[in-house]
């Protein structure tokens, strides 16, 4: 885990990619630097009244310039706050936490980066580090995002559920219908969606990382709202659990039950 620290960060840019779905990047000074891919920031509310902190995960990092990009979801007060906001603001800033996908493990080997909806854009920063093969299969509910920025990283795959870009169905559905295969795999996504990714890694013995990133609430270990099941006992609760937040939000495959 990162060395956590509280930074007033300033958002240089925000846009709506598309509908409810914002891209902000934030100027920091020490964070940006020890950043790394699937590792996420905890957004301080500037209204009082909401106290617990909004963890959303790091898209891309940009040591150079020391800005995160950050690709979130408006769910609730909290984040239609966020995406009210514009350039020059500043908000505290919690970061980086979480354990993020092991990018050195995956070097020259065939990598399938595969994302549904709002658990897409941890992977481009992932993309980018890998020195691999990588196939991005992104499943979306109708409308993509994000998808030209990954072709500059590898292969892309498209799965809608309506059919109208790419492969109709799920993500599960393009790897049998392009006979895709891997070495290794690292997901981001809904439940259900990582319960297959799982059961299909398992079954082939292919490594696979899932980040159960959209399983939280404070991002600092504090609430245990986020506990997963795992087959070890947590030294923290002396429980068949980890903590999300603290433990992960990356695992792998067979250490958590889903």
């Amino acid at each position: 885990m990162g060395n956590k620290r509280k930074e007033e960060c300033r958002i240089v840019s925000q846009e709506e990619l598309l509908d409810g779905i914002y891209s902000m990047w934030l100027q920091t000074e020490e964070i940006a630097e020890e950043a790394l891919p699937g590792q996420f920031l905890s957004l301080y509310s500037r209204d009082g009244s909401r106290i617990l902190p909004r963890p959303i995960s790091i898209c891309e990092i940009n040591r150079e310039k020391k800005q995160i990009r950050l690709v979130y979801r408006v769910a609730g007060k909290g984040t239609e706050e966020f995406s009210r906001y514009h350039p020059g603001i500043s908000l505290s800033v919690v970061g980086p936490l979480g354990n993020g996908f092991p990018v050195k493990e995956a070097e020259g080997k065939t990598v399938f980066l595969m994302g549904g909806g709002i658990g897409i854009p941890p992977l481009l920063e992932t993309a980018k580090q890998i020195r691999g093969d990588v196939k991005v299969i992104a499943g979306y509910r109708d409308k993509q995002f994000l998808t030209e920025e990954f072709a500059r990283y590898g292969g892309v795959f498209v799965a809608t559920e309506d059919g109208s870009v790419g492969t109709k169905g799920n993500v599960m559905d393009v790897i049998r219908e392009k006979e895709l295969k891997a070495d290794m795999i690292m997901a981001c996504g809904p439940t259900p969606m990582l319960k297959a990714i799982k059961a299909y890694a398992e079954e082939r013995g292919i490594p696979c990382y899932l980040s159960l990133e959209e399983r939280m609430a404070c991002g600092i270990g504090a609430c245990l709202a986020c506990v997963c099941q795992s087959k070890e006992v947590d030294a923290h609760s002396h429980v068949h659990n980890k903590r999300i937040c603290k433990d992960g939000p990356v695992f792998l495959s067979t250490e958590v039950e889903l």
